[in-house]
């Protein structure tokens, strides 16, 4: 089997991402209609982790206003004009392919956002997966009472992080 690579992540590849998303999100539950509207919005940020010809993993982030995280399983309607960060919707890679995988495909929305002129990337980190996230450099954000009730849908654990781009 070739070595898993991130590619940008085509329609035919939504059963895959949402037969990962109920395994690895279980209590954290998204319909194939939000994910493939994320991927219509924005398909340079939705990718799957290639791995011969199985889809062994996926990471989607779109364009996003800081502290107005979406709402889980809900639709954006459309991508903000004054968008100041890259949200990182998920990432989710079954245990038999991980190590070093979320790295690279941070690597490649870091291009991404760039190029884009944002220099901020934001996500939730849900399962307890802070440290995961501290070690690729975001740091928690203490949340207002809006951002609280916004990350409640997320799960007990839920942590929203922040990481600024260097040039």
């Amino acid at each position: 089997m070739s070595k898993p690579h991130w590619r940008r992540a085509h329609a035919e590849d939504l059963a895959a991402i949402s037969a990962i998303a109920a395994r690895i999100h279980p209590d954290l539950p998204e319909r194939p209609e939000v994910f493939a509207e994320k991927m219509r919005l924005y398909p340079d940020g939705c990718c799957v982790l290639a791995a011969g010809n199985q889809i062994a993993g996926y990471g989607l982030a779109h364009p996003w206003i800081q502290q107005q995280i979406p709402p889980l399983d809900g639709f954006l309607d459309r991508l903000p004009d004054a968008a100041d960060c890259l949200y990182v919707h998920d990432v989710a890679v079954p245990p038999d392919f991980r190590g070093g995988v979320a790295r690279a495909y941070l690597a490649e929305i870091e291009e991404l956002a760039r190029s884009s002129g944002i220099t901020t990337l934001a996500l939730v980190s849900v399962y307890g997966t802070q440290p995961l996230w501290e070690r690729l450099g975001f740091q928690g954000v203490a949340p207002d009472a809006a951002l609280r009730d916004k990350l409640s849908s997320y799960g007990a654990s839920a942590t929203y992080m922040l990481r600024g781009l260097t040039r």
